[in-house]
């Protein structure tokens, strides 16, 4: 292309630019025009759920995609032009918004805000669209210009994920979206849910953070379906369960054994007067971080021995463990009461192996009687995680603490719903439930480790988010909210997160 043409493009795109319709409107010319959104994805070379989002605000168009785009309704628009009761010019500035008998801000069908022009499902008091509450957004797309995906309904039904996901090799335009666009859009989807339960509670923020927590489940169910999109191979979202993988009923517990921690160590005790000042801290998002974790993606297979034990395979497996020799540091297989043979997750018995493999040395192999195990990947939930991440830190440098807790329902309800959930039926993996779960053990013992070496002492840890330490904890743990970094806990019976013990004798 030459410099002139190259010139004339961008002049070209700036002045379409300058006069795109709103989303509304893109998605009736397209309508009158009898197109699918398939259709025009590929006449623009994007995605169809790029389409989509450009039909209902969730993002703006953008490159590679957007002057084809731009020519494409520019070519509608004169073909099938907006009628004078769909005109900007039709519409008068009206400030009342409609409210039911509870006060709150009544939805109807969706349309461009009479006030700011961006797409909105709640009404004026003459039945146009209008922002509640006078929370109109920027039509700016760096700044979430549209209510939540699910705003265009009313009541927030996200797209739930498929029980047979379409092939990977049938949508290669999806493979091809940028990873960073993806997470950009994916993330916008957060705000601007927050964004419409907030109007919609007319700014209560109390009652908006009741909405949100509610609905947190289809929306990271939508968030998770979203966040496939760049992905490279299909999952089972259904697979044949074996027994093992099944609670006997609903008042027995899981058979799997989540190794769950409550280590104290024998030589310190509260009951014994002293000044040895221990500091409990906090993982932030433990399970959050979590998400990386080796998850199988098929069907479980049934082997013996170590044959279903491979780097790129995980699951389930029936092993007996070592005996552990180290009073001052946590069981990696957590406290129980029982000896013998147990069932443990891939998460458990990768921490093991990595235990008694020559680097630590702290233990024997645990010995692998049976397994049930599939083809895995550590990123599937990658995507996910980041976009959830990227929400919390935006929020946590917002001080945004309805954000906050909007994206701590999401994915604390994400984990606990994805087994045998009445909450859930997108995905019945309890597998992958019992995985994350122990991996978020497995990644506070490695924080204990890296403290004992360190030298502090271990005087207890809980959970998967507690670990109580001596000495100089920030000299190894970077301080502050961040997923990767540690604060000091409060909120318990030892308000400050400092207190003191004593040295047991013997």
């Amino acid at each position: 292309m030459s410099e002139v043409n190259g010139v004339e493009a961008l002049l070209e795109e700036a002045r379409l630019t300058a006069s795109i319709p709103p989303p509304a409107e893109r998605q009736r010319l397209r309508e009158a025009a009898s197109l699918s959104r398939a259709q025009v994805a590929e006449a623009v070379g994007v995605g169809r759920s790029t389409v989509a989002n450009w039909e209902t605000g969730v993002s703006e168009p953008a490159p590679p995609g957007r002057l084809q785009y731009l020519r494409l309704l520019k070519g509608l628009a004169e073909i099938y032009p907006a009628t004078p009761t769909l005109a900007p010019a039709a519409f008068t500035p009206v400030h009342e918004t409609l409210r039911g008998p509870d006060g709150r801000a009544v939805e109807g069908d969706p349309g461009p805000c009479i006030r700011c022009g961006v797409t909105t499902t709640y009404q004026s008091t003459d039945s146009r669209p209008l922002h509640s509450g006078a929370l109109c957004q920027p039509a700016s797309p760096a700044t979430a210009a549209a209510p939540a995906p699910a705003a265009a309904h009313p009541s927030p039904s996200p797209v739930p994920v498929s029980p047979a996901p379409v092939p990977m090799a049938a949508r290669p335009e999806r493979r091809a979206r940028s990873a960073a666009r993806a997470q950009e859009e994916t993330t916008g989807l957060i705000s601007r849910a927050v964004h419409a339960e907030l109007e919609r509670a007319d700014g209560d923020w109390d009652v908006a953070l009741k909405a949100l927590i509610k609905r947190a489940i289809p929306d990271v169910m939508h968030l998770f379906n979203e966040t496939r999109a760049t992905a490279r191979y299909d999952y089972t979202a259904y697979p044949a369960l074996p027994d093992i993988l099944k609670k006997p009923s609903k008042k027995d517990p899981d058979q799997i054994w989540e190794a769950r921690p409550r280590f104290h160590h024998p030589g310190y005790s509260l009951k014994v007067p002293g000044d040895i000042t221990v500091t409990a801290l906090d993982v932030n998002a433990a399970y959050l971080s979590a998400l990386k974790t080796w998850l199988p993606i098929g069907k479980l297979e049934h082997s013996t021995g170590t044959d279903g034990v491979e780097p790129k395979r995980s699951g389930v497996h029936l092993i007996t463990p070592a005996e552990w020799e180290h009073p001052h540091l946590p069981d990696p297989i957590g406290d129980r009461d029982d000896p013998g043979a147990l069932w443990v997750t891939n998460a458990t018995l990768r921490l093991l192996q990595r235990l008694a493999g020559p680097k630590y040395a702290l233990t024997d192999a645990p010995v692998i009687h049976e397994s049930w195990t599939s083809g895995a990947t550590e990123n599937f939930l990658d995507a996910l995680r980041k976009t959830l991440s990227t929400a919390r830190e935006t929020a946590i440098s917002e001080d945004d603490t309805l954000t906050l807790e909007y994206v701590k329902a999401m994915y604390s309800k994400f984990i606990s719903t994805i087994g045998e959930s009445i909450h859930n039926r997108e995905l019945v993996r309890p597998d992958w439930m019992h995985i994350i779960h122990s991996q978020a053990y497995a990644n506070l013992w490695g924080k204990a480790y890296k403290a004992h070496q360190a030298g502090l002492e271990i005087i207890s840890m809980m959970g998967t988010d507690e670990l109580h330490v001596t000495g100089d904890w920030r000299g190894v743990f970077p301080e502050g909210r961040g997923v990767a970094q540690m604060k000091v806990k409060q909120g318990d019976a030892k308000a400050s997160g400092v207190y003191t013990v004593g040295k047991v004798a013997g």
